[in-house]
């Protein structure tokens, strides 16, 4: 990332370039980017191809102002902090879905960030509803959050069969909880973006992903709540558990939304798309 892309970043995120990579600065990025950069998974169902790439992530995030799912978010994200004076590894995970069964390998990216004041952190921009700030990795406790009450714990001695193969040596998985249901399984082995196009390519053409049955827009709003716009319909939900919800009607309204709630700019209203 060089000095230019460094600076339009922050910019877009609404913050000034920091002097030092430090804890207070790692979370005012975290919560500006889930202000400012959607959670989305619109280029699946408007034929745009999803390249994990530095380059062509920060031409979507930064150059287009739009969002991404979890692997150009993050992605994105940790590129940042990287250039920014952090030292960054992406990690894996496998999703927690119906019945606790675990998702596919390289299902979530996930970041561990080191600050040079205050240790390790897990940094998730790219996960929907999660923390609101990043979370202390190596705190075993429970650990308090705008987005709720969260623990990271070891996931026990058959983590390693779980990742299939990886020698029982290695450090154990960690489940990552919210208010007492895991979310995911995060190994801590670091890995390299180019892991991840398997997975991002299984998100958006399979026909089982709930990324290509569904379309979403989401960001937290300015009070810690959240606004959603899925398919036609548009809920928020404030921090004080307040939810309002309505079906918008007409294309222009969609467009409108996006534009003014989300700062994304479409000439169309994207529709779910059959895989393949």
């Amino acid at each position: 990332m060089n000095s230019a892309q460094l600076d339009a970043y922050l910019r877009r995120l609404g913050v000034e370039h920091p002097a030092w990579p430090t804890v207070d600065v790692l979370r005012e990025l975290h919560l500006r980017h889930l202000l400012t950069v959607p959670f989305e998974n619109l280029s699946i169902h408007l034929g745009e191809e999803i390249v994990l790439e530095e380059k062509r992530l920060l031409d979507k995030v930064v150059g287009a102002r739009r969002g991404g799912f979890c692997y150009e978010l993050n992605g994105a994200f940790g590129a940042l902090l990287a250039a920014l004076g952090y030292d960054v590894a992406l990690l894996a995970a496998r999703v927690y879905g119906d019945g606790g069964r675990l998702g596919i390998p390289y299902d979530h990216l996930a970041l561990r960030v080191r600050t040079v004041d205050g240790g390790d952190w897990l940094a998730d921009v790219g996960f929907g509803a999660h923390s609101h700030l990043p979370l202390e990795f190596g705190d075993r406790g429970e650990q308090e959050d705008p987005g709720g009450t969260f623990r990271i714990v070891e996931a026990g001695p058959d983590a390693a069969g779980v990742r299939g193969g990886h020698d029982t040596a290695e450090a154990a998985d960690l489940d990552v909880i919210r208010d007492g249901r895991p979310q995911y399984r995060l190994e801590v082995r670091p890995r390299v973006l180019g892991d991840f196009v398997a997975g991002a390519w299984w998100h958006s053409t399979s026909p089982v992903s709930h990324f290509t049955r569904s379309l979403v827009c989401s960001r937290v709003t300015e009070d810690g709540g959240r606004i959603t716009l899925s398919g036609r319909g548009l809920k928020a939900t404030s921090a004080d558990g307040t939810r309002e919800e309505r079906e918008l009607g007409t294309d222009e309204e969609v467009l409108a939304v996006y534009r003014e709630r989300f700062g994304i700019v479409l000439d169309r209203v994207p529709a779910v798309r059959a895989p393949g």
